[in-house]
């Protein structure tokens, strides 16, 4: 059973040109939105084949490569290497751009409770919590965000279907419930380091993010 959200629409619409540290540059079109429920200003970044203006029979073209994106200024900006945020982002960058589709830039730091609370979990996870165990100890759940905006974007951009791509079944199945029609789930790479390699195994075996990390043995 679907849940009904109110409709949002489009602000404002505008060409801008991406250039990442590695080079890579592309073109995107960005979306801002007027009546997303959580009030926030989150982005909507149409790439290769949506990066025109939009077009009004979207709905009827085949369904677009999608990453839901959860902001991370500590990496995808700062380069952090405790999470895999940054390269998740450049990844999502390229090969949408490759194949036609959105980037939605949502701001939900740190899962959905906020940058200070972020490093304070990395505190807690500094002192041996993982990173699921230390929003619990900070009051919050393991992980508080909410795709409603995600759907509501791309009602606004007048896409009802699309390909997915995320390794956490928690997006699919939110975004299903909310009336948008997944029509597969496209993997991102794993960008494994000895810095978030216990950030990743807790995603793989508390949060059920499907991730082929290697076996560690003792």
């Amino acid at each position: 059973m679907s849940v009904a959200l109110p409709a949002a629409t489009v602000r404002t619409q505008v060409t801008v040109p991406l250039r990442f540290p590695d080079g890579y540059a592309t073109t995107a079109r960005v979306f801002t939105f007027d009546g997303l429920a959580d009030g926030r200003e989150h982005l909507a970044f149409g790439l290769g084949d949506r990066s025109a203006p939009r077009d009004r029979d979207a709905a009827r073209q085949a369904a677009p490569l999608v990453r839901p994106h959860s902001e991370c200024l500590t990496g995808d900006v700062f380069g952090s290497q405790r999470c895999d945020c940054g390269p998740q982002l450049r990844e999502a960058v390229e090969r949408i751009t490759d194949r036609g589709g959105f980037l939605l830039y949502l701001r939900q730091e740190g899962r959905g409770i906020g940058l200070y609370a972020k490093l304070e979990a990395y505190a807690l996870q500094d002192a041996g919590l993982d990173t699921y165990e230390a929003n619990l100890a900070l009051g919050h759940r393991p992980d508080e965000r909410d795709y409603g905006v995600a759907a509501q974007m791309l009602g606004a951009l007048g896409v009802p279907r699309i390909a997915l791509l995320s390794n956490n079944p928690d997006k699919a199945k939110q975004l299903g419930r909310l009336g948008v029609t997944v029509t597969e789930r496209v993997p991102t790479g794993v960008f494994l380091s000895a810095a978030n390699a216990g950030y990743l195994a807790a995603k793989a075996s508390r949060g059920e993010h499907l991730l082929d990390l290697p076996l560690v043995h003792d």
